[in-house]
C-alpha cells in the first residue's frame, strides 16, 4: 500500500506543470490502478504479475518521457524544477518498488 501511495503522490507532483505529456500520467496511473487491484485480491498471482510488469515497463517509458520532454533552456520556473524532480525521484524509486513487489509475488506462491 505504501508503494502505491508514494508513487501516486510523486506522479501527481510530476504532472503538476504539464511539462510531461499526458501519456506519462496515463501510463503511471494505469499501473497504480493495477496495483490497487493487486492489493484488493491478495490471492491473485495475475494481479501482482501485471503490477510488476507494469512497473518494469514504466521504468522504460519514464526514461523516454523525461529525456524527450526535458526542456533545453536553463530558465525553468521553480514549479517546473519541482515537477520534473519528482518525476525523476519516482523513476529512481521504481527499482526498489519492483524488488518489493517481486518479494510479494514470491510470498503469494510465485516461482
Amino acid at each position: 500500500q505504501a508503494i502505491i501511495l508514494v508513487h501516486w503522490l510523486l506522479t501527481v507532483w510530476g504532472c503538476m506543470n504539464y511539462m510531461l505529456p499526458a501519456s506519462y500520467a496515463w501510463g503511471n496511473f494505469s499501473v497504480l490502478a493495477v496495483g490497487i487491484w493487486a492489493i484488493v485480491q491478495r490471492d491473485s498471482l495475475d494481479a501482482i504479475v501485471l503490477f510488476l510488469t507494469g512497473l518494469l515497463l514504466t521504468v522504460l517509458t519514464d526514461i523516454i518521457h523525461i529525456s524527450a520532454f526535458y526542456p533545453a533552456h536553463d530558465h525553468l520556473s521553480d514549479t517546473s524544477r519541482f515537477s520534473i524532480g519528482m518525476a525523476i525521484f519516482s523513476l529512481l524509486l521504481k527499482p526498489l518498488s519492483c524488488y518489493l513487489v517481486y518479494r510479494m509475488y514470491r510470498e503469494r506462491g510465485g516461482e
